[in-house]
């Protein structure tokens, strides 16, 4: 099996070391594998990236030394691609519109109305409503997302246990998804459309990516993943999930938090050899 991996940023704020750890991670398993590397811009979200944003992680991984095949692929030039796998889920029937506000969200899962992410919401979207009460909304111009329906799902491919795929970090072996534990994932709202799961499964089927390498906070979206490659019929790469990278307090970097970022770093003197190097990785070399 040819060896293809991506990197895959947003551009939502500027890339720190976590971010670098993961880049240097994926293009050296590349190199050494004789392999190819890709880089993929996922700004589905045009409420929250910025083309600021991407040019600064270009210049950031031009910094480290990274190279990359050309055209790079941006996710918000493709819409159509995540859109037709949107339209193929609704045929299926595994597909119903949330109208739960994020404060309602955040309330259902007992975390406060200022916090930064309602994810761990997810699982408390309640299901379907009543088609009368949907209706209702709907002519009220309701805002809604699109969840998927892990019921829906289960019944469409007969179970989940038979879902795996090769997980070569985190536990090495075959695993088998539990999508439960996220419970009905939103993958798309009705003001910007597919959302980053659904346009990164499709990306990886359209890109030929054969190897998934990202860090290990995603390992439980995984299995939501696996289970829109069985719905959409599309194949399942190997899996290679990370340890993330933490700073001084312990914590892992995140843009949220103000990690010292990589532009910063440069600033203040620092090299990309020296920054590769207390990442553990002594050098890099550009792929054949």
């Amino acid at each position: 099996m040819a060896f293809v991996t991506r990197f895959a940023p947003s551009p939502t704020g500027l890339l720190h070391r976590g971010h670098a750890f993961s880049a240097l991670t994926a293009f050296t398993a590349a190199r050494e594998a004789g392999g190819r590397f890709l880089l993929r811009i996922e700004d589905t979200d045009f409420t929250r990236c910025r083309p600021a944003y991407e040019e600064a992680i270009l210049d950031d991984l031009k910094w480290l030394d990274l190279d990359w095949e050309q055209p790079v692929r941006r996710q918000s030039e493709h819409r159509p691609d995540y859109d037709a796998a949107l339209d193929q889920l609704r045929e299926l029937g595994v597909l119903y519109r949330c109208f739960r506000t994020r404060k309602e969200l955040l309330a259902l899962a007992g975390m406060a109305p200022h916090a930064d992410d309602p994810a761990d919401a997810q699982a408390f979207a309640g299901g379907p409503l009543s088609p009368d009460e949907e209706a209702e909304k709907l002519a009220a111009g309701q805002p809604f997302a699109w969840r998927l329906s892990l019921a829906a799902a289960r019944d469409r491919l007969g179970g989940f246990e038979h879902l795996t795929w090769v997980e070569e970090t985190a536990g090495p072996g075959q695993k088998t998804a539990t999508p439960e534990r996220l419970g009905d994932m939103v993958l798309g709202r009705k003001d910007i459309g597919a959302g980053y799961v659904i346009a990164s499964v499709v990306d990886d089927a359209l890109q030929g990516v054969t190897y998934v390498i990202r860090g290990e906070d995603l390992i439980e979206t995984t299995s939501i993943q696996r289970v829109l490659q069985a719905l959409l019929d599309l194949p399942t790469p190997v899996y290679r999930h990370h340890p993330l990278l933490l700073g001084p307090d312990g914590k892992r970097y995140a843009k949220r938090d103000g990690s010292v970022t990589l532009a910063a770093l440069r600033e203040a003197g620092v090299t990309a050899q020296e920054l590769r190097e207390e990442l553990g990785f002594r050098c890099v070399f550009p792929l054949p």
